[in-house]
């Protein structure tokens, strides 16, 4: 829980095996400022079990280092490929888990209402996201598509929260 003259810090994840994208913002307010960003990629050659607990313990430490008050998850999408889903599926626990462990509330939205949160519509593609996150979040700077995708997913639930707020 944050202080109450202390802005809300939101941790955004972009789950993937090969690439998780991370983005902390803080919202006071309407106002949301780019705290920092990254990306976390476990290298292939590595065994199964051994990626997930490199991408868990990263998870962990972005936590510890810069201490936000709630996640937010992008949910899975549905891939033609089991297998693939399955894997996802599974950087997804670490993604929620590692945030649920530290505390921290975690919600979880479909890609299509952050990239509606963000751009306007959801049908937006990877370039429109970067796009608009370099726009509302300029002192992010030049971020890859995986980065821009948690800041995306951190600005979704900036947004949430408010339209929640208003409606209580």
């Amino acid at each position: 829980m944050n202080a109450p003259n202390q802005p809300l810090r939101i941790l955004g994840l972009d789950p993937g095996l090969r690439r998780t994208g991370w983005g902390v913002i803080a919202v006071e307010g309407a106002r949301l400022t780019h705290i920092a960003h990254g990306v976390i990629a476990p290298k292939d050659s590595l065994p199964f079990a051994e990626r997930l607990l490199i991408l868990f313990d990263r998870i962990a430490e972005v936590i510890a280092l810069h201490g936000p008050h709630e996640a937010a998850v992008e949910e899975t999408f549905m891939n033609t490929n089991a297998q693939s889903t399955l894997k996802l599926g599974h950087a997804r626990a670490c993604c929620l888990i590692a945030p649920a462990r530290a505390g921290l509330g975690v919600a979880e939205y479909a890609a299509t209402v952050v990239k509606k949160a963000v751009v306007g519509t959801g049908a937006a593609d990877k370039v429109q996201v970067g796009f608009m996150i370099r726009r509302l979040l300029p002192t992010a700077g030049d971020t890859t598509a995986d980065a821009a995708d948690a800041l995306a997913v951190a600005i979704a639930h900036a947004h949430a929260r408010r339209a929640r707020s208003y409606a209580a």
